[in-house]
């Protein structure tokens, strides 16, 4: 099972080789990764997305976490109420006749239209990671070109 993970962390150099020293070291993977300052600029808020799975690795996720000296706090966000979204920008390709089918997947999926020439367009969406993964799907037909996305960052309600 996926488990989003929020870990503050003290913002000093190292910190992010020392988190994912601990996961390469005990061979548990990361999906997902995304970390940015918080409102005080000496913590930074890491959003780890974790495939556990079953509750004993997850703990133990948690406790190694934990142990860290440049961790604040640590929480499993997964059994919470909680918000998150994830940005993608995608660069595709088309042709005239597309234009119109892509600008209607756009409106329906509430992304925007960031940059459009005679073939290229690039598109920007911020949604929930499985909106997300159905907007890609569905651009796949006229051809990605080129695909960059931030990952899941989380908060609780």
């Amino acid at each position: 099972m996926k488990h989003t993970i929020s870990v503050l962390v003290e913002n000093r150099p190292g910190v992010l080789a020392r988190i994912s020293g601990l996961f390469s070291a005990r061979g548990f993977n990361i999906d997902s990764l995304a970390v940015g300052e918080t409102e005080d600029p000496t913590v930074s808020r890491m959003t780890l997305v974790v495939d556990a799975k079953d509750e004993r690795i997850l703990e133990q996720i948690i406790k190694q976490l934990r142990k860290l000296i440049d961790t604040i706090s640590v929480i499993d966000l997964t059994k919470k109420n909680f918000i998150h979204r994830e940005l993608a920008l995608v660069k595709i390709s088309f042709n005239k006749e597309d234009k119109v089918k892509i600008t209607s997947l756009v409106h329906k999926y509430k992304a925007e239209l960031l940059e459009i020439r005679e073939d290229l367009a690039i598109v920007e969406i911020c949604a929930e990671s499985e909106k997300v993964k159905s907007f890609l799907e569905e651009l796949k037909v006229f051809g990605i070109k080129e695909l960059m996305r931030t990952g899941r960052v989380a908060m609780a309600k």
